[in-house]
């Protein structure tokens, strides 16, 4: 008993215990997973217009980005990207004369992910606006409505039940995907969990604290997406 004890008291949350440890690690993780969601959606949002817009050359471009993202797997994008685009950044300043720049792995890590994110949001809003009726964007357009309006109060709400599911789906990957940015020396939560394991040698302890706090925020989320959900469907047949 007493040695359970002791096992436990390594997750409080001051030192000596690891408690603290992990939950920064968690915040990290909903902070990583947050911008890069954000960063997802505009590039998807950006992406699944300019699929639709017809401009060939766009769309060629846009169909290579996506296909390479998602064939390509999220660890070796994550690590290419990462250093590939730092040394690019780099490169092209010393030709203009500028230093070299120390990236922010927080912003890197926020970035990084939001581009693979965007491949993917990018097909489930093209597939969202798609299952739009075309009557209804046609009356919006009858009626004289400019783009910008008739985006905001037509085709959003029309595209959101049916892109919530993928969405939220996707914000599932994001809070997993982000332990890869450990790769890159980030520290989220899988990280931290690694670290607290390895200087106590409690790995089932802490692995199965990580698990706990990881099945936290998918339900969290899960209670968000609910009622995103019911708000988008306000007034739809059940079976919408």
């Amino acid at each position: 008993m007493s040695d359970l004890i002791d096992k436990l008291a390594l997750l409080a949350i001051t030192p000596p215990g690891w408690g603290g440890v992990l939950l920064d690690g968690a915040l990290a993780t909903l902070a990583i997973s947050g911008g890069a969601y954000a960063v997802g959606l505009v590039i998807g949002l950006a992406g699944a217009l300019g699929k639709l817009s017809g401009i060939r050359p766009l769309v060629a471009g846009l169909n290579l980005y996506t296909t390479a993202v998602r064939a390509i797997p999220e660890l070796i994008l994550i690590v290419g990207l990462y250093y590939a685009g730092t040394d690019g950044l780099n490169r092209g300043l010393a030709l203009i004369g500028l230093p070299p720049v120390e990236i922010n792995g927080f912003m890197a890590a926020v970035l990084v992910l939001g581009i693979v994110q965007g491949a993917y949001m990018t097909e489930v809003l093209r597939g969202a606006i798609v299952a739009i009726p075309v009557g209804q964007v046609e009356a919006a357009k009858a009626v004289g409505m400019a783009p910008l309006l008739r985006f905001r109060r037509v085709v959003f709400p029309a595209l959101m039940p049916n892109a919530l599911p993928g969405l939220a789906n996707l914000w599932m990957s994001v809070t997993k995907d982000s332990a890869l940015i450990a790769v890159v020396g980030y520290q989220e939560l899988a990280l931290a969990t690694r670290i607290a394991a390895g200087n106590t040698k409690q790995y089932f302890l802490f692995f199965l604290a990580a698990a706990l706090l990881y099945l936290v925020i998918t339900l969290g989320s899960n209670v968000v997406f609910r009622f995103a959900d019911r708000h988008f469907r306000r007034g739809l047949p059940l079976s919408a």
